[in-house]
C-alpha cells in the first residue's frame, strides 16, 4: 500500500503523522512524506528591472530548507516505526501539490492534518484538506485534533 502523508510543519500535521505510526501496521506500506512550498508571487512593475526583489529568491529558499527538515523529521519517526520512507518537498501550490503527486505517485491513501477552519476563515483562505478529499482520486484520511479555537 502506498500512503501519501502531506504535512506543512504544523502540530496537524504532526498528529497526522503520529496517527499514522499509532495506527497503520508498517508491513507492506511505503509512504511518501511530501511538503508542499508555495510560490513567493512578486509581480514587478515593467519599468523594474528583473531580479529587483532578491530578497525573495532568498526567502523561497529559505522555506524550502526548513520543509526538507520538516519531512526528514516526519520520516524519522515513521522510520522508526518500521515504514519504508521517502520524502519530497515540491514547489507548488499547495492542494495542487498534493493531487499532482499523489497521481504520479499512484498513492492508494493520502494522509493529512485539518487546520479546522470555520467560516469566514474557511471561506477566504480554503481548506486544502476538504479540497484533496473532494478531487484525490484515492482514499483520503483526515485528521482532525481537538483545538481551541
Amino acid at each position: 500500500m502506498k500512503v501519501l502523508l502531506a504535512i506543512d510543519g504544523s502540530e496537524f500535521s504532526e498528529a497526522a503523522s503520529r496517527m499514522l505510526a499509532a495506527q497503520l501496521s508498517a508491513q507492506k506500506i511505503e509512504v511518501l512524506v511530501l511538503q508542499a512550498v508555495e510560490p513567493l508571487v512578486f509581480s514587478n512593475p515593467p519599468q523594474m528591472a528583473a531580479g529587483y526583489a532578491p530578497e525573495m529568491g532568498v526567502r523561497l529558499q529559505e522555506l524550502i530548507k526548513q520543509a526538507k527538515d520538516t519531512t526528514e523529521r516526519a520520516a524519522q519517526v515513521l522510520r522508526a516505526a518500521g515504514f519504508k520512507v521517502n520524502v519530497r518537498v515540491v514547489e507548488n501550490e499547495i492542494r495542487t501539490a498534493i493531487l499532482d503527486v499523489a497521481a504520479e505517485w499512484r498513492a492508494d491513501l493520502i494522509v493529512l492534518g485539518s487546520h479546522g477552519k470555520k467560516g469566514l476563515r474557511k471561506f477566504l483562505l480554503g481548506s486544502v484538506a476538504e479540497y484533496v478529499a473532494r478531487h484525490a482520486a484515492c482514499s483520503v484520511l483526515i485528521v482532525r485534533t481537538p483545538v481551541d479555537r
